[in-house]
């Protein structure tokens, strides 16, 4: 078997003509014929060349890997337990699920509160006003993503630093309206090319901005960010705001080419962070100059050397947070190869990064806080992701799923608007308040008209909720009433792959352990 893909893609709107008949080791068609149309990956890519390289209507879909990856949270299941209890009392009434204390913190001198161990990672497209809102309404992080500035229209540069940005300002407003006292915040985001307009600054300046983070890579995880543009005109604009531009549009040759429509169409790429220690301590020392109280980093899938770099670095500056992102889960528009066959998946990723914080420990280091990203949709892959790195990853990143919630919700809001409400629902009833179970919920906590929620909001709110009460119920199920009493014992690997990988025993070795103690 091949764990890639075949050579067609929901991701490139591609297929093969004979899906049935595959070569596996190419992933074309066992028979390629001279008439075929060109259908797959590699005629869509005679016909526009580089541009299939990426994924279709970015500005419309959310892309993760279609590679099937060896080894997955499907490989382990939760422990049971059925004496004892961990974090209460041993009273039945006590020892129910509602009273399980999923809440948590994030900082190391400034903590803010969490009520669920969930970040939703930088994101800043699609439904991002209801992303925003619905992760104020649960009391959870938010993290708005790189590159904002070069979507604002209006945005006002002085000396090559932002003046002014409405694009990002209206982000920040739409977590604070419905931010809850005491619990979550918004951070903001950051690549190389935001760092060289201020954007950071900026936003701690004028936006009253608390929380940063610094992206290490660029883009998805890794890869150089890039966008094509097909006028001269907006090419020369963002070339004058410091992007790279290829080709050069400034050039005479080139631009009289474009006007005789030749030459290649122009792409905006984001420049590869090149940090070393020096320059990112640096920093960091100057944003908690600046006023930042958070400093968060991102990281993807990298080297295991470059990994630890990351993590000691963290700790001798004292960052807050480092949230690693496994190979697989995705938003963006990264080229397709990038996201199926580039970087570490995301459980060899995490057991990697727990053995590098337990030898830290070992030695003394201040460690950061950790979160895990990287495919979590449900709450079984949030509890197993807690347990795989208990007790150094506190925190697990939900991006695509939760995105995928906010415009349903919108979605439905929509159609509610046009009386318009799916078969599947109508049992529910035909208003927002019917449909949507946890406006009631809202509602008593803000005090106002439901109609006043955005119902995309709503939707995201609503799926975090069933995210953290599912979880409280696999931890009470497993007689743990608090996060800090998840460990790695409340995982069993059901392959041996997945117990080799991560050290974890199986259900038949850890009965010949305990026959021994009889």
């Amino acid at each position: 078997m091949s764990y890639s893909k075949d050579l067609g893609s929901a991701l490139t709107n591609t297929k093969l003509r004979t899906p049935k008949d595959v070569s596996t080791f190419s992933g074309m068609c066992s028979v390629c014929t001279a008439t075929c149309a060109g259908s797959c990956e590699i005629g869509l890519s005679a016909i526009r060349g580089s541009e299939a390289i990426f994924p279709t209507s970015t500005n419309k879909n959310q892309i993760a890997s279609e590679k099937n990856y060896p080894l997955d949270f499907s490989h382990f299941n939760i422990n049971g337990r059925v004496f004892g209890t961990q974090g209460c009392n041993e009273n039945v009434k006590e020892a129910s699920y509602p009273n399980v204390n999923i809440e948590t913190g994030l900082g190391k001198s400034n903590e803010i509160r969490l009520k669920a161990p969930i970040i939703l990672p930088a994101i800043s497209k699609l439904n991002w006003k209801d992303y925003y809102a619905g992760a104020a309404l649960a009391g959870v992080v938010a993290v708005i993503g790189e590159d904002v500035v070069a979507k604002d229209s209006e945005l006002i540069l002085e000396g090559g630093k932002v003046k002014s940005s409405p694009l990002l300002k209206e982000m920040v407003s739409a977590y604070r309206i419905y931010q809850q006292q005491d619990f979550g915040d918004i951070v903001l985001q950051a690549n190389i090319d935001d760092d060289y307009l201020g954007v950071l600054e900026y936003a701690i300046k004028e936006l009253d901005i608390k929380s940063v983070e610094i992206k290490l890579g660029q883009a998805a995880k890794g890869i150089q960010g890039l966008r094509r543009i097909e006028d001269i005109n907006e090419a020369l604009k963002f070339q004058q705001m410091g992007y790279i531009i290829y080709p050069d549009p400034s050039d005479i040759k080139i631009a009289e080419n474009y006007r005789k429509g030749n030459g290649p169409v122009f792409e905006k790429i984001g420049k590869l962070p090149l940090w070393n220690e020096d320059t990112l301590r640096d920093r960091i020392e100057d944003l908690r100059k600046c006023g930042a109280e958070r400093i968060c980093l991102k990281a993807g899938p990298y080297d295991p050397k470059d990994l630890i770099k990351i993590i000691k670095i963290a700790s001798l500056a004292k960052v807050d947070l480092i949230t690693f992102d496994g190979s697989g889960g995705g938003s963006g528009n990264s080229p397709v190869k990038m996201m199926n066959e580039w970087g570490i998946p995301t459980v060899y990723l995490e057991k990697i990064v727990y053995d590098i914080m337990s030898k830290l420990d070992e030695k003394g280091y201040d460690l950061p806080h950790v979160a895990i990203a990287g495919g979590f949709a449900m709450e079984d892959q949030v509890f197993k992701g807690l347990s795989l790195g208990a007790p150094y990853i506190n925190l697990v990143g939900i991006g695509r799923a939760a995105m995928a919630a906010a415009m349903v919700g919108k979605h439905m809001g929509d159609l509610i608007r046009q009386k318009k409400v799916p078969k599947e629902f109508k049992q529910f009833g035909s208003s927002l308040e019917e449909i949507f179970e946890d406006a009631k919920i809202i509602k008593e906590i803000y005090g106002q008209k439901i109609s006043n929620i955005p119902p995309g909001a709503i939707g995201l709110y609503s799926y975090i909720q069933r995210i953290s009460v599912g979880l409280q119920q696999l931890m009470a199920l497993n007689r743990k009433f608090s996060l800090k009493y998840i460990d790695r014992e409340d995982i069993i690997p059901l392959t041996d792959l997945a117990s080799q990988i991560t050290g974890l025993e199986t259900a038949t070795a850890r009965l010949q352990k305990e026959l021994r103690n009889i």
